[in-house]
């Protein structure tokens, strides 16, 4: 018998670590709001207002995002 069957058969890759707080970053375009979309869809939730600014050639925007955790237990980012 292998040693995969012994241990029950091929291990689950494991689940990429989930940060608590997470700020998007880029320039404000599409592809922007396509990780902030994707954000909300894994659970984030939208935290605080949209900041931007501009680099001299194009808008950079800023959006920060956390797990629902993060609120109920009232973690404080400063």
């Amino acid at each position: 018998m292998s040693d995969l069957a012994e241990q029950g058969g091929p291990s689950q890759p494991a689940a990429p670590e989930r940060h608590t707080y997470r700020l998007l970053t880029g320039p404000d375009d599409a592809a922007f709001c396509a990780r902030v979309s994707d954000a909300l869809a894994e659970g984030y939730q939208l935290y605080g207002s949209p900041s931007v600014t501009f680099d001299g050639a194009r808008v950079i925007a800023a959006q920060a995002v956390v797990l629902p955790q993060a609120i109920q237990g009232e973690v404080r980012f400063v």
